[in-house]
């Protein structure tokens, strides 16, 4: 996998995951060129200033992001990666890591999506296994050392470098805005319950639940930690007895849950997809606003669309790069 990664370095980082159906006849408009201002460092190319790609990675000053490529979500990864060029201080030191499916056609669907509208983004390819965010740490380079990782259905409305300078303390690997008053044994069965040793996965923590769908994750500690190893242990287990529901949430709870670093909520206003079964309007929770994640069953372009938006879908909206009808036809 490693040698594969130089073959597909174009102009951005791009890393492939998930299957999904293309909708070739969604076209995107170009986005505006950002850039730093004057007070960001610069980036060199490389260490001997050759113009390779490697320095360009591997650059500590360089803010990374990772996210999952969907043409299902496709355009809410572009309102995504949009909203954190715009409200960025230094857009020109951020790289973006998409991961996506693996087919050739999708690929280069995708691939040309993203291109379009932002020709000058910086970010890599690769075609690696399975739930993107369980084994980034074996996809990125060894040289990067954090990643932003966050989901497709969100907007940020603050610069994402205050996010990924998170402090994560002596020992956390992660960090991610936590929510313990939530019903956390939800997410578990009775089997899990009902076995004592399993139960007691939690005994010795005070364990939270926290959304995956913003984390920022030191990757240094999780590859000495092996803990790509740690998730796959309780993914085996629920192979052989059903402990969990179904998800990638769950065994990051069991691995993480109370180990974490605690992020501000405003960096987290999830929920905002409504509640998934009827997919009803929410509010903001309170306080202030730095990101806002359209987590449960409504997207905002699929209401938008639909004539039939809740309130905060506005928000959205002016993010939304997908050209007008009548666009298309000219």
């Amino acid at each position: 996998m490693r040698n594969n990664y130089s073959k597909f370095v174009f102009s951005f980082f791009l890393l492939f995951f998930f299957s999904y159906s293309p909708a070739l006849s969604d076209e995107f408009r170009e986005a505006p060129v950002f850039y730093n201002s004057r007070e960001c460092i610069r980036i060199q190319s490389d260490a001997g200033g050759s113009g390779g790609a490697g320095g360009l990675v591997c650059s500590r000053d360089a803010v990374h992001v990772a996210m999952t490529l969907d043409m299902r979500y496709i355009r809410g990864s572009m309102a995504a990666v949009l909203s954190i060029l715009q409200h960025s201080s230094c857009p020109q030191n951020i790289f973006f890591h998409f991961v996506a499916g693996e087919s050739a056609g999708e690929e280069s669907a995708l691939r040309d999506t993203i291109t379009t509208s932002f020709p000058y983004l910086r970010s890599a390819l690769d075609c690696p296994l399975n739930y993107a965010r369980s084994y980034l740490a074996g996809i990125l380079p060894p040289c990067v050392r954090r990643v932003v990782y966050l989901d497709s259905d969100l907007v940020l409305v603050d610069d994402i470098a205050k996010l990924a300078a998170t402090e994560l303390g002596d020992e956390a690997v992660l960090a991610a805005p936590e929510y313990c008053n939530a019903n956390f044994t939800f997410y578990f069965t009775p089997t899990f319950w009902s076995n004592p040793s399993l139960a007691a996965t939690f005994s010795d923590r005070k364990a939270c639940y926290f959304n995956t769908g913003v984390m920022v994750i030191d990757l240094d500690r999780w590859r000495s930690g092996d803990y790509t190893g740690k998730i796959e242990e309780w993914m085996e287990l629920q192979k052989r007895m059903r402990i969990y529901e179904l998800g990638s949430l769950p065994p990051f709870l069991l691995v993480f849950a109370g180990k974490i670093s605690p992020v501000d909520h405003r960096w987290n206003q999830h929920g905002l997809g409504g509640d998934n079964y009827r997919g009803l309007c929410r509010d903001l929770h309170p306080g202030p606003v730095s990101l806002l994640h359209w987590s449960g069953k409504g997207k905002p372009w699929a209401r938008l669309d639909a004539g039939r938006p809740c309130p905060l879908d506005t928000l959205w909206a002016p993010y939304d790069l997908l050209k007008p009808p009548f666009l298309l036809d000219s």
